[in-house]
């Protein structure tokens, strides 16, 4: 079936206030085009275990319509790994550059300037700060609670062995986080001498949302100098539906052009799609009927004369239990 803009659910004023808010990057001697992009740009780890996983991950999204090169990440110490996730975003794609915490060849307070060097679409650098402290009298086995990759709706548990040496008076008095979806169960301790060996069950509940897990649990202790401890949580909830690419260019376009891109769209089951949901009128949809677990729409933009610029989220509605829905960005650039 095909379907136009005109019976889309979106409003123009989410065309005029949202997908719009893209632009040129300023010149060199304006303020830092690059850290604009970045929803925080310090972390500090607080209190880890020795040998446990900790690592962060700095969002950064374009925000501009030219494309974003990422040239290198440097740290400036050995306490901290940088990396990046992706090193090339068009308009409104997400990476992250993500520091990672070498617990296991350090010890103590530590603190490290991870430097992200861009060299296009103009030369910039941007200064993230990380921090931590590392102690040595706990350790966690496995060194994070890590859950996979999983369908949403389903439960899962995982066991972690924590084991503190040096004082066999040692005590977890409390476990906190700030995710609902975590349950923790606590088994007696172990007492031996100078050793306090805990049992840990954390169970992520079915309502946990579809997306990366990247969540903390603080363990509470008597100990008065070192009462809290960090644990990595983490893993991913597979959607129920999902649509590719995320990020769609149509690149240069006139005024008056015609031009096709594929949609792929997956679901953990077979489905029907019911709606594509576009604020553009000059975007139509060609979609697939009946139920399968996968489909292909057709998108076709055809210029009307009008030098808008191109910026649509495509929402795409299914008839999965509550109409779950998947979206994906639509840019261009007009010429």
């Amino acid at each position: 079936m095909m379907v136009s803009a005109d019976r889309c659910g979106l409003s123009r004023s989410l065309h005029a206030l949202g997908l719009l808010l893209v632009a040129l990057v300023p010149s060199a001697s304006a303020e830092n085009w690059a850290e604009k992009m970045f929803k925080e740009t310090s972390h500090d780890f607080r209190i880890v275990s020795r040998g446990a996983k900790s690592e962060h991950h700095f969002e950064f999204t374009n925000r501009y319509e030219q494309d974003v090169h990422v040239a290198a990440v440097r740290s400036s110490c050995g306490c901290t790994t940088p990396s990046i996730t992706k090193d090339t975003l068009k308009t409104h794609e997400t990476a992250s550059v993500l520091a990672t915490f070498n617990t296991r060849s350090f010890i103590g307070s530590k603190s490290a300037t991870v430097t992200v060097v861009f060299d296009r679409p103009s030369y910039a650098e941007v200064q993230l700060k990380v921090s931590g402290f590392i102690r040595t009298d706990i350790t966690f086995d496995p060194p994070e609670v890590n859950y996979g990759e999983f369908p949403a709706g389903e439960p899962r548990e995982r066991e972690v062995t924590i084991t503190h040496s040096g004082n066999n008076n040692w005590e977890i008095t409390d476990v906190r986080s700030h995710c609902q979806h975590l349950q923790v169960r606590l088994n007696p301790p172990e007492r031996l001498p100078n050793l306090v060996r805990y049992r840990m069950m954390v169970r992520l509940d079915d309502s946990m949302p579809e997306g990366d897990i990247r969540e903390q649990l603080t363990l509470i202790s008597n100990d008065r100098d070192f009462p809290t401890t960090e644990m990595l949580i983490s893993g991913r909830v597979r959607p129920t539906v999902s649509v590719s690419p995320a990020s769609v260019s149509l690149g240069d376009t006139s005024a008056t052009e015609s031009k096709e891109k594929r949609l792929v769209v997956r679901g953990e089951e077979p489905f029907e799609i019911l709606d594509v949901q576009c604020a553009d009128e000059r975007f139509e949809f060609e979609v697939p009927t009946g139920e399968k677990k996968l489909h292909f729409v057709k998108l076709r933009f055809q210029g009307n004369g009008s030098d808008d610029p191109i910026a649509e989220e495509i929402r795409i509605v299914t008839d999965l239990p509550g109409n779950k829905s998947a979206s994906c960005v639509v840019t261009g650039r007009m010429k």
